[in-house]
């Protein structure tokens, strides 16, 4: 028997058994179709009922009745009457919850517990319309409602679960039986047909395991039959000759695949957590070089949550996470926009930094855009967080220039792309600096010198961070400044060269008009607090203008 033949013998009761199944399959269409009218059915009812009640209410708009309780409740009546109206089964349910989630309206009896009334209290506050499945009455149900704002309800029009699909599991329960017998009898068919048609390739299969197993191509295949699976037979023992002389070359070539894909994929593991995919595929042209340390400048920015332990003990820790991957996935996207490289999450602080491990012209001023748009990301998830009714996250960041070491510290089980030096820790110390001057933004002098020429910044102070002697001017910056803004920080810039020169009583006139294009500015009030102490106590010969931070 050719071996067409036997495929033909195979082939055919597949085919048959297939069609038989195919025929079966429509049950599932059939069911599908019944699932689809109930819940359009259902559909249909809560929109009807929405209609009749907006129609109802708009009868007593339109008879300036709004403002009567008892006409309200006449119609009220008259919308659960039709609500009644509407019902088909014991087990179909109609209720109307206000925004507390009190019962205010029920067609036939069910007791709510207080974990189901809780489901029902979330329902209320998405207002939600979808069709879904909840547990009332100890009871899965499937239900669909709305919110109608005139009466301040949620309606809600529920069928139980097992009546609302009793039709479908029934047809499926059938569909099942007659598919696994179909199933069983093809198994059948065709381990009896595979048997006959694989036993000759099985001398076949067999060689070619022993010859994968002590990697002797020597072994070959006895020819037993004049057909198909006799030219397999043959042509593979010419195959194996054929393999046998170039095996040592397929060795070779099979190693060096292997040591260029280990290489490949360790790189791709180390940098794919925190570098974006373009930056990978840059740097595969002098892989080596990324995994050598050595000293650059970059910018390197640090943003933290201002009270964060005061927040995190109003909220829930499945809220708390929700949240913070929110925060976190807003500001990692504006990070890597601007091909910044988030370096690490400490707590609930963000570490990253710009120029590494590709370096790129305008780095210092995307880290400056990138934290301004961090900012305005802040008030955007805010938003949100008002909207959820969660509290709201208040950031500070700070955003440092300055030559640091870069590259990969660790160990051969730990290592971390990264960087270290004094310009990470003064990073660290603006960043604190944002709550005490009042500002989102606080960057450094040498940040300043590079991006002065395309960002407006303003000169806060001239301090120095805890640990060090030495004073560093600090600056703010904006996107855009209006005209009285743009006035006030000419008049501030004015006023912090009197007070640095100890022209104090002009210092303080400066500030004042700064209050007044800017009320409530923290910094112009602090430093003319600064001047008045100064009046009466004036400062050392030898001040110079810094202010020594006691922390931070």
């Amino acid at each position: 028997m050719r071996i067409r033949a036997k495929i033909i013998s195979i082939v055919l009761p597949l085919i048959i058994v297939t069609l038989t199944l195919a025929g079966f399959s429509a049950y599932f269409a059939s069911t599908s179709g019944i699932s689809e009218i109930a819940r359009n059915f259902l559909g249909f009812k809560a929109e009807e009922l929405e209609k009749y009640t907006q129609n109802q209410w708009k009868l007593l708009v339109d008879n300036n009745f709004t403002d009567r309780p008892d006409m309200v409740e006449a119609t009220k009546s008259g919308v659960e009457a039709f609500a009644n109206s509407i019902i088909r089964s014991e087990t179909e349910k109609i209720m109307a919850f206000d925004r507390d989630g009190l019962l205010k309206m029920q067609t036939g009896e069910l007791v709510i517990s207080s974990t189901e009334l809780r489901q029902v209290r979330l329902l209320i506050s998405d207002q939600t319309s979808d069709m879904l499945e909840i547990s009332l009455g100890g009871i899965e149900r499937v239900g669909k409602g709305f919110w109608f704002e005139p009466f301040g309800l949620y309606f809600f029009i529920t069928e139980e679960y097992d009546t609302f699909y009793s039709s479908v599991k029934r047809i499926t329960n059938q569909t099942i039986v007659i598919i696994a017998v179909g199933v069983i009898i093809a198994v059948i068919m065709l381990a009896w047909l595979a048997n006959i048609l694989t036993k000759p390739l099985n001398n076949v299969i067999h060689t070619m395991k022993d010859i994968i197993a002590d990697n002797d191509l020597s072994r070959r295949v006895t020819v037993e039959f004049n057909d198909e699976t006799g030219e397999l037979a043959h042509t593979f023992n010419i195959m194996s000759e054929e393999l046998e002389g170039a095996y040592t070359k397929i060795k070779e070539f099979a190693m060096d695949a292997v040591i260029a894909r280990k290489k490949e994929r360790k790189i791709r593991n180390m940098f794919e957590k925190y570098v974006p995919q373009d930056l990978i595929d840059t740097l595969f042209a002098n892989p080596e070089s990324m995994l050598v340390g050595n000293n650059r400048y970059l910018s390197i920015l640090f943003s933290d949550i201002r009270s964060f332990t005061t927040i995190s003990e109003r909220l829930a820790p499945d809220d708390l996470v929700n949240s913070l991957n929110r925060y976190f996935g807003i500001m990692v996207d504006i990070i890597m926009d601007k091909n910044g490289i988030v370096d690490k999450y400490i707590g609930d602080a963000i570490m990253a930094f710009f120029g590494a491990p590709v370096a790129y012209e305008h780095d210092t001023i995307n880290s400056v855009y990138a934290a301004l748009e961090m900012v305005d990301g802040i008030h955007m998830f805010n938003r949100k967080q008002i909207e959820l009714g969660k509290p709201e996250f208040k950031t500070g960041i700070g955003v440092n220039y300055g030559e640091v070491t870069v590259g990969n510290i660790g160990t051969e089980k730990k290592m971390d792309y990264t960087v270290i030096g004094d310009a990470v820790n003064l990073a660290s110390r603006l960043e604190g600096l944002t709550k005490e001057y009042g500002q989102d933004l606080i960057i450094s002098e040498a940040l300043y010198n590079e991006v002065k020429e395309k960002i407006s910044c303003r000169f806060l102070d001239t301090v120095a961070v805890k640990g060090k002697t030495k004073g560093v001017k600090i600056y703010s910056a904006v996107k855009k400044l209006n005209d009285k803004e743009k006035k006030a920080w000419d008049i501030h810039a004015r006023g912090m060269d009197y007070y640095v020169n100890r022209k104090f009583k002009e210092g303080i006139a400066c500030f004042e008009q700064v209050q007044t294009l800017i009320p409530g500015d923290k910094v112009s009030t602090m430093i003319s607090q600064r001047c008045f102490d100064y009046l009466n106590n004036p400062p050392p010969e030898l001040w110079d203008g810094v202010k020594v931070m006691k922390t931070k």
